[in-house]
C-alpha cells in the first residue's frame, strides 16, 4: 500500500531501527518506547487489521518472530499487544505486534 507507513519502514524509504527481517516479516524498534523492550513486527505484505487477516501462517509468524526476538534479549516475561481498529487504539493501519518487555507490567493495562 503506497501511502502505509509500516510498508514505506518494510521497504526502506522510511528510516527505522531494524530488529529482525525475513523472508515474511519485518521488526523494529518503537518510536516512542513504552518499556524499555518496545520492539514493533509486522508482516511485509500488507494486512490492514488483525480482524483482516486470512493467513494464519503469516499471523503465526510474526507471533512467533516476537517470541524469537524476545528470547534474543533474554526477557523471560513480556506483552505482546495487537490492536484492531481505532477504539483499540491503532493509528497505523498495517497489523502489528507490540513486544513490550524489561518492566513489571500491572492488569488491566492503563
Amino acid at each position: 500500500m503506497s501511502d502505509c507507513l509500516f510498508c514505506k519502514i518494510v521497504e526502506g524509504s522510511v528510516p527505522s531501527r531494524k530488529v529482525f527481517e525475513d523472508d515474511s516479516t519485518f521488526a523494529f524498534e518503537d518510536i516512542a518506547p513504552r518499556a524499555p523492550t518496545h520492539v514493533l513486527i509486522v508482516p511485509k505484505s500488507h494486512v490492514d487489521t488483525i480482524a483482516a487477516a486470512s493467513d494464519e501462517a503469516l499471523v503465526g509468524r510474526v507471533l512467533l518472530t516476537a517470541a524469537r526476538i524476545a528470547r534474543e534479549r533474554g526477557l523471560d516475561s513480556y506483552r505482546l499487544v495487537v490492536n484492531n481498529g481505532e477504539g483499540a487504539g491503532q493509528t497505523v493501519f498495517h497489523l502489528h505486534v507490540h513486544l513490550l518487555g524489561g518492566r513489571p507490567m500491572s492488569w488491566p493495562p492503563g
